[in-house]
């Protein structure tokens, strides 16, 4: 079945929706209890029968895998725990047949550190590669040239004995930061983009965007004003106590994102869209990275990947990007491979579940961006819960108990109700577990199931493709008495009014005087709402209609 999105030319990527597979987790193939690229070709039909507009893959290139694939040694070529360059070629294929875009992650700010450029970098200071990652000498005491911290735990610089100096690492101390202020760094990061393009994928998805540059002077970073936990750093890391002044998001990354976008114009219809994580100034960061055409087509932040599931939290982050980012375009996400999937977090109780899941791909549906889906959501998985022994995640192990890490997200896709590990594997064991409550929401067992969480995905995305209103159009907040998310979307002559009632309670909503309703539509999955002078919502609801 080929995608019935209604994506097409230079633009594609406004208002598409992105689909993302997570490798390792999707499909194997064979039968080594990892995913492949070859099970992601089988699985194709399933990402376009959903009617999204492109795939967005999480590293395959090879790698040592200490941080799943976020720390790469070879920036053009496919690990052999995934396949061959000749298994993504096919898949390439699979997908642009399928009519489905494929973009694919680029983890540029760092590397693995048995990448051969660091270590060419580590065996002297006077090597041609010396200056391209961050090197800096110790204090006189021996100690880290400043205060910068890893967001995975401890000081992000690492003693290097052959060179007797310090290297910069934001994650890992297997995973060191490149020197972006050296040309040659950039040269070489542009030459790998350039080998993709030329293999013909749609786009890229720019991991930590803004961690390419840090200051030239190594200053320290002063402390935060308010010491709090955040989705890149949670209140057990001591990262969020400190203002990320100095070691990201420095102004010479504006340069280098333009030199990025030079290279795509070069190529038909290609997009990226960067990851922003920068606490309080994330939507600063967007406005900067998306502004004039010459830098990144789109970026999503955090914003919406935390626990808030109330109409002010929404309201407040479409209005603040929207007051703040002028001529950029955003990304939405609900879930994604780092975050506690969201049916646990924005469901108080296991029997809402399916009906949290249905409510928030109505809203994200509705929302004005582009929209990224992850890997069993369209299922209404809820987050694993895993025993110690069974954690991969380096983070997670770092932090336990305090923070169980991120592999709860990343447990693998359920296919199939009544085979083992659903249907993954057929390996002995899986690389993660397969919960029980997982298998039984298995793909096989949705689609024999018309009131499933599976069909209402399709419903509701072949709703949004409908109407193009819903894909780029202007979208207006109304102000109710009641605590309900209410705006307009528009487009030509078309004026879609929703209401959602996010409570546990029903409602009724006066509209404001000045909107005139023309006919009620009902949404995918929820009943067509009471409507006189008021809209009657049940707990957990929707309304549509059509203005006059």
């Amino acid at each position: 079945m080929k995608s019935t999105s209604k994506a097409a030319g230079a633009d594609w990527w406004r208002g598409a929706v992105i689909y993302q597979v997570y490798p390792r987790s999707f499909q194997d193939t064979d039968a080594n209890g990892l995913g492949d690229i070859k099970g992601i070709t089988r699985r194709l039909p399933h990402i376009a029968a959903l009617g999204v507009d492109a795939i967005w893959l999480a590293p395959f290139f090879t790698s040592p895998m200490a941080d799943m694939g976020y720390d790469v040694a070879d920036y053009c070529d496919v690990d052999p725990i995934f396949g061959t360059l000749a298994d993504f070629d096919e898949m390439m294929a699979a997908a642009h047949g399928l009519g489905l875009k494929v973009i694919i992650d680029q983890v540029i700010s760092h590397t693995s550190d048995r990448h051969p450029w660091f270590v060419e970098s580590r065996a002297s200071r006077d090597n041609a590669k010396a200056d391209w990652y961050v090197w800096a000498d110790p204090k006189p005491d021996g100690t880290a040239p400043n205060n910068w911290l890893s967001i995975f735990g401890g000081p992000g610089w690492e003693w290097d004995g052959v060179r007797r100096q310090y290297y910069q690492h934001n994650f890992l101390t297997s995973q060191p930061d490149l020197n972006f202020h050296h040309p040659e760094v950039q040269d070489a990061v542009l030459a790998a983009v350039k080998f993709w393009l030329d293999r013909g994928v749609d786009g890229f998805r720019l991991d930590t965007v803004n961690y390419y540059f840090c200051d030239k002077k190594l200053r320290d970073n002063p402390p935060a004003l308010v010491a709090t936990g955040g989705l890149d750093a949670p209140e057990s890391n001591p990262y969020g106590m400190q203002n990320h002044l100095h070691d990201k998001t420095q102004p010479e990354n504006i340069g280098f994102l333009k030199r990025f976008r030079a290279l795509l114009d070069q190529y038909e219809n290609r997009t990226t869209v960067g990851e922003v994580g920068d606490g309080a100034r994330s939507l600063e960061t967007v406005a900067a990275y998306t502004s004039g055409g010459d830098k990144l087509h789109m970026c999503y932040t955090f914003d919406l990947l935390g626990p808030d599931f109330t109409p002010a939290h929404f309201r407040r982050c479409v209005s603040d990007f929207q007051d703040n980012v002028v001529d950029g375009w955003v990304c939405w996400a609900f879930s994604n491979h780092d975050v506690q999937r969201h049916v646990s977090r924005f469901a108080e109780t296991e029997e809402e579940q399916p009906r949290v899941a249905k409510l928030a791909i109505s809203l994200l549906s509705t929302l004005r961006g582009s929209i990224c889906l992850y890997q069993g959501e369209e299922l209404g998985l809820p987050e694993a819960e895993l025993a110690f022994e069974d954690l991969r995640d380096p983070y997670g192990i770092r932090f336990w108990p305090a923070f169980k890490g991120r592999d709860g997200c990343r447990t693998p896709m359920p296919w199939e109700a009544s085979r083992a590990h659903a249907g993954f594997t057929a390996a002995d064991k899986s690389w993660l577990p397969v919960p029980y409550q997982h298998a039984a929401l298995a793909v096989d067992k949705q689609e024999a199931d018309e009131d499933s969480v599976l069909h209402h995905y399709q419903r509701t995305l072949a709703f949004r493709a409908e109407h193009a209103a819903l894909r780029d159009g202007d979208m207006t907040f109304l102000d109710t008495e009641e605590d309900v998310l209410a705006f307009t979307r528009s487009k030509g002559g078309e004026t879609l009014l929703f209401v959602f009632n996010l409570s546990r309670k029903p409602v009724k909503v006066a509209l404001p005087k000045d909107i005139k309703l023309g006919k009620t539509i009902a949404m995918p999955g929820f009943g067509t709402a009471d409507v006189g002078a008021t809209v009657a919502l049940a707990a957990l609801d929707v309304y549509c209609g059509k203005l006059a």
